[in-house]
């Protein structure tokens, strides 16, 4: 299921570039897309994973940039 989510105060680019790579790598993630401009991480991810990926997401986003806030 594709789904777009907000990531607030990123600040960087390049750390959005880090998140989008990170995320991919999460098992059953299908593709990851961060956007820096609008600030919108769109996942394509198995439903029945969605929370867990969500977290390991967040954990990620968190370790390269300890202020950003993924909404959900």
């Amino acid at each position: 299921m594709k789904k777009r989510y907000t990531i607030e105060d990123l600040c960087c680019a390049n750390c959005a570039a880090k998140m989008e790579e990170g995320i991919r790598k999460i098992e059953g993630v299908h593709s990851a897309h961060v956007n820096f401009l609008t600030q919108k991480l769109t996942l394509d991810a198995e439903d029945d994973r969605l929370d867990a990926i969500l977290d390991e997401a967040e954990r990620i986003i968190k370790k390269i940039e300890p202020d950003c806030v993924l909404q959900r």
